[in-house]
């Protein structure tokens, strides 16, 4: 009988943990959407437990899905030459840079691999025009939408690719964001909408971004429900 309770008290504290874990990803996910990339770099400063805390929470929801953007977005970097220099920017694990042939410059908040460089992704370690393709998946989270997407910009060679991969519920209009990134030097290439669950955009920059703001540039925050 002892082992029996004590069996129950155990299952009740890992649910207990698992809940708690579970409140802190969805508080700290809520964060990311609403604050800057500044300020979600100065989050995971001050509290490293709280990444890898999310990138767990993460995994979990991703565990879910019917696909995983990412896997699409390999598919799509193995049929390029593999001579092309790539900024993932949010990489994460680095699952792009261990699965492609290319060089891979990996940036994110966190180091979960020693291959990642840490840093804001408004202000990135990299010359301007250094790369040929830039990588957003699942990645473009802070308030400054506009400044991040400038700095991605910046980093692109003239006729660089940039490929977006987003949840679909996030975009309020697509064809006025395409439009936005016109302002911001890039020009559409293709759109993959056919997922209910993931959008992919893909663009070719064809110039510097212009100066003023582009209100049409939003994508709603992406909130998770409790379970």
């Amino acid at each position: 009988r002892d082992a029996a309770l004590g069996g129950r008290s155990e299952a009740l504290r890992a649910r207990m943990e698992e809940r708690l874990q579970g409140a802190r990803f969805r508080y700290i996910n809520q964060q990311l959407y609403t604050s800057s990339s500044r300020e979600a770099a100065e989050l995971f400063r001050s509290d490293p437990e709280a990444f890898d805390i999310y990138h767990r929470g993460f995994a979990r929801q991703v565990a879910q899905w019917p696909l995983n953007p990412v896997d699409s977005i390999i598919r799509y970097l193995r049929q390029r030459s593999p001579s092309l220099v790539v900024a993932d920017l949010g990489c994460g694990d680095c699952k792009i840079a261990r699965s492609i042939r290319n060089k891979v410059h990996c940036f994110d908040l966190v180091p979960l691999s020693p291959q990642v460089t840490v840093c804001d992704m408004a202000k990135v370690p990299l010359a301007a025009e250094s790369v040929d393709i830039a990588v957003f998946c699942l990645a473009l989270m802070g308030i400054n939408l506009q400044e991040i997407l400038e700095e991605a910009n910046r980093l692109l060679k003239n006729g660089g690719t940039l490929l977006v991969a987003e949840v679909a519920s996030r975009f309020e209009d697509v064809r006025a964001f395409v439009r936005a990134m016109g302002q911001l030097g890039f020009k559409s290439v293709s759109k993959d909408l056919s997922s209910p669950f993931f959008f992919l955009l893909e663009f070719s920059k064809t110039e510097a971004a212009r100066p003023g703001p582009a209100p049409a540039l939003r994508l709603r925050p992406c909130l998770y429900k409790r379970r």
